[in-house]
């Protein structure tokens, strides 16, 4: 029996690593009938049928410790959510978004705010910051131009295996190529009409940093359904609230309507961030708008 990591996927051909060694495998028929799909990062059993061409089939995908939608990847310990200050400006209810993401599947986060150069007083930066550092994130400021903290970068990347996640064209792959030039990922201008980046990242590759660590390169998207979620289960996803949840109505609050909530009092007292309330807020409609939406088909 054979193990391996699947460290990159294209159409149904799917990338194995086995030691030094790299087998392009299709995956058997049996996966499709159990509605399932062979993601990067997913550890695997194959079945050798060159060994000379490197050529072999998936047989079984083992358990997975966390599995990412979008991007489409599996076993990552570590999310680094990445946002640049400028060009693209930074869409903070969309970082929301990608925290709830990464702490529903148990993720470290780490918030890498990029293009540092383009802020040169640092407000926009220090005020993400500020925001952010509060409720427990770490936020590193980056220049993938001037090196700035790609030290710091490679830091939180050892020993783990770790995942940038952020809109197209906030340089994710620049920071890759910072790391380490022999990546050579392609990069791309951000589009002056649409105010955010191409898409130059086509499908999800690992890649192996030193001896340590191994990170993952995906396409940028810029949004994240939150529908699946239900709106107690959103609450628990705002890590702040849990300091402030003592509420009259105890578990059943959801922060919005109810008297005597704790959450709202924390907001009113500037101990909470009325900007991350009021994306909680704006997340919960969209959540209760699509239920009863679903409800009435």
């Amino acid at each position: 029996m054979t193990k391996g990591i699947i460290i990159k996927g294209i159409s149904s051909f799917y990338y194995v690593q086995v030691g030094e060694d790299i087998y392009e495998c299709k995956a058997r028929g049996i996966f499709r009938k159990k509605n399932m799909a062979p993601l990067v990062g997913d550890r695997v059993v194959l079945s050798i049928l060159d060994e000379e061409g490197k050529k072999g089939i998936i047989d079984e995908i083992l358990p997975r410790k966390s599995y990412l939608v979008r991007p489409p990847i599996a076993n990552i310990d570590k999310v680094l959510i990445t946002f640049s200050v400028k060009e693209p400006v930074p869409n903070l209810s969309l970082l929301d978004r990608f925290i709830i993401l990464a702490e529903r599947e148990e993720l470290e986060i780490v918030i890498l705010l990029t293009k540092t150069d383009l802020d040169e007083d640092r407000l926009i930066s220090n005020q993400i910051k500020e925001e952010f550092e509060s409720i427990g994130y770490p936020v590193i400021d980056v220049c993938a131009r001037t090196g700035e903290n790609i030290d710091r970068v490679i830091e939180e990347m050892e020993g783990c295996v770790s995942v940038f996640a952020g809109q197209s064209g906030v340089g994710k792959s620049s920071i890759l190529n910072a790391i380490d030039p022999e990546f050579n990922l392609k990069t791309a201008e951000i589009s002056q009409k649409l105010g955010r980046g191409k898409h130059t990242t086509r499908h999800a590759e690992l890649y192996k940093i030193g001896k340590n660590a191994v990170v993952a390169d995906t396409p940028g998207f810029s949004s994240f359904d939150v529908n699946e979620l239900d709106p107690e289960e959103l609450r628990e996803y705002f890590v702040e609230f849990g300091e402030y949840s003592d509420c009259r109505f105890g578990n059943k609050c959801i922060h919005k309507n109810e008297p005597d909530c704790g959450v709202k009092e924390a907001v009113e007292n500037g101990h909470i961030s009325k900007r991350r309330y009021e994306s909680y807020l704006q997340l919960l409609d969209e959540i209760n708008n699509n239920g009863k939406f679903r409800r009435k088909l």
